[in-house]
């Protein structure tokens, strides 16, 4: 018995150590699927979850460009720039949470989102309030920021449509643009065709593609 007892009371202090290893792991990993600034998902955990609910039914697409925002950093500099997108990244979870979707920011000033939507005029609603949460003033060191938002949006239905989280992203861009060159707050796609080419999966022309001109997304 006593050789029990002393071989327990020395596995103990290794159990201890290993559990707090797989806390930390595990925090470690959940941190890493998170946008250390907004706390939003990062693009493959994004992706993953995103492919779950458009498989399920009826969703919507969303990809969100911040209006004015290079003004906000050039006139009261980064810490106002950084308050802004975090600000952005609690409306949009508040609003992911209260839709049932789930929300990236896929860098800079840009985010996307998934949510069921259940008609067009659903989706129109939707936009609506999206737009109206965004362009509530951001309070930061004693400045009323006010920053807008273009979005372009996309609906998808698994039983009619054929397209992955990464096509429909390219559709909503598209909006997106659409939205931000005519000075509309949002933009829907009719359809599932792409007006424009795409290099190396994004929309020709978009920051990062070859020869890439375009400056206002």
């Amino acid at each position: 018995m006593s050789h029990t007892l002393t071989a327990l009371s020395a596995a103990l202090p290794l159990a201890a150590g290993w559990s707090l290893h797989s806390v930390r792991l595990r925090r470690r990993i959940e941190a890493a699927r998170h946008d250390p600034l907004t706390g939003l998902l990062t693009r493959d955990a994004f992706a993953d979850r995103a492919a779950r609910m458009l498989a399920r039914g009826w969703s919507a697409v969303y990809v969100i460009d911040l209006d004015r925002f290079k003004e906000v950093n050039d006139t009261h500099g980064h810490a106002a720039g950084d308050a802004v997108l975090r600000t952005t990244g609690q409306r949009l979870s508040r609003w992911a949470a209260e839709n049932a979707g789930t929300v990236v920011r896929l860098g800079g000033d840009e985010f996307a989102a998934v949510a069921p939507v259940f008609s067009r005029e659903d989706l129109l609603w939707t936009l609506t309030e999206l737009t109206r949460s965004l362009e509530e003033p951001v309070h930061a060191d004693g400045h009323a920021l006010t920053v807008g938002a273009s979005i372009g949006a996309v609906a998808y239905n698994p039983a009619t449509d054929t397209a992955d989280v990464s096509a429909l992203l390219r559709l909503a861009d598209e909006q997106m643009y659409r939205a931000k060159r005519g000075g509309a707050p949002w933009m829907n796609a009719l359809n599932l065709t792409p007006e424009h080419a795409t290099v190396n999966g994004r929309r020709a022309g978009r920051r990062g593609t070859a020869n890439g001109t375009e400056a206002a997304a």
